[in-house]
């Protein structure tokens, strides 16, 4: 049964992350009355080592209190795998990937939480993430509607739109209220934290969707997915046994258009491969990769995100997504400019 409080436990904002299953089991809802209804949504800790979303909550209802200017409706994720800093532990699903319906207690969980706040009314549904790679501040959105992309122009000047994967929480929001993946730049990292809080506090003050400003956006669409196969045995740098070499800062190519000349990973064995599948699912390796003198290519310009030096994540979840830029409905594109860092070219894998 779903964990459902009207209170906030009075030890909750001295927590750290790791600390908070001692009072909350998984998937807790926790209502909170504010001056204007309906509530906001907000989700934390669904990957249990991404941990700027609650420390940003916290400093919001530090300084807050009872006084909200928005009732908020707080959703804790996966608090097990947060007192591990893990994404997820291996017993657990991913719990960004539970909300399309699945068996086990987790899936039934999440399917309780979309029945409660569906009937609730939800002003909109904000999912705070953290990368383990160098990453602008961007937002991600499933639909490309007017209170879509003011949420994405609230929180960054930049946007990927997603149809998928369909998995995810703010996917199945979607079909109720205005939903985005706020992704905050590096866990940990006070910069990410006040960056998460002023998006939260400019959130709570608003009193339509519609007041927010048509600032330029830059948008980006999803194309693919690019996987290490799990057979295949992987490192950094090329003077190791791996099947599969991936370069020592490879995360300083997300968000830059990579030409096709640019090599993003040799083999180090015949074994040595990448995939890479579409939007609905289905393998695309060869429409947009290629392999040539044991290197791997792109067929075409693209652009990543999400590249990571984290192996672990790397076989949890993926390599990289490839995106192309597109325009966006009724506004200008802007330039880039929420950058966490400079991403200068890398060289050629040697």
């Amino acid at each position: 049964m779903l964990n459902v409080l009207h209170h906030l436990p009075g030890e909750l904002l001295s927590l750290d992350g790791t600390e908070i299953y001692q009072f909350l089991p998984d998937l807790t809802l926790i209502h909170l009355p504010g001056e204007l209804d309906p509530p906001l949504l907000i989700s934390v800790l669904l990957h249990g080592n991404e941990t700027t979303g609650w420390l940003a909550v916290r400093s919001l209802l530090s300084k807050y209190g009872s006084a909200l200017p928005r009732s908020v409706s707080l959703l804790f994720g996966n608090v097990t795998a947060a007192r591990e800093r893990q994404r997820h532990l291996p017993t657990q699903p991913d719990f960004n990937r539970i909300w399309a319906g699945g068996e086990g207690t987790e899936y039934a969980l999440a399917q309780q939480v979309l029945g409660e706040m569906r009937s609730r009314g939800v002003f909109a549904c904000l999912d705070l993430h953290n990368n383990t790679g160098r990453n602008p501040y961007y937002g991600c959105i499933p639909r490309l509607e007017p209170d879509f992309l003011a949420l994405a122009r609230l929180f960054a000047p930049v946007a990927v739109y997603y149809t998928a994967p369909q998995t995810v929480l703010a996917y199945a929001f979607s079909d109720f209220c205005p939903a985005v993946i706020l992704e905050c730049g590096l866990p940990d990292a006070p910069a990410s934290t006040a960056y998460g809080l002023a998006f939260l506090e400019r959130c709570l003050h608003l009193k339509s969707l519609a007041d927010v400003p048509p600032t330029p956006l830059e948008l980006l669409h999803t194309l693919a997915v690019v996987k290490v196969p799990p057979a295949i045995t992987l490192s950094f740098g090329p003077h190791t046994t791996a099947d599969l070499h991936l370069p020592a800062d490879l995360d300083r190519w997300n968000f830059q258009t990579l030409p096709p000349t640019q090599a993003i990973a040799l083999s180090g064995s015949q074994r040595g491969a990448l995939q890479a599948f579409d939007e609905s699912g289905e393998e695309c390796t060869q429409q947009v990769l290629h392999q040539a003198g044991g290197a791997w290519y792109l067929r075409r310009p693209m652009v990543p995100a999400m590249l990571t030096l984290d192996s672990a994540i790397i076989r949890s979840d993926c390599l990289c997504y490839l995106m192309e830029r597109m325009g966006v409905p009724a506004t200008s594109r802007g330039p880039r400019s929420c950058a966490a860092e400079d991403f200068p070219p890398v060289d050629l894998l040697t």
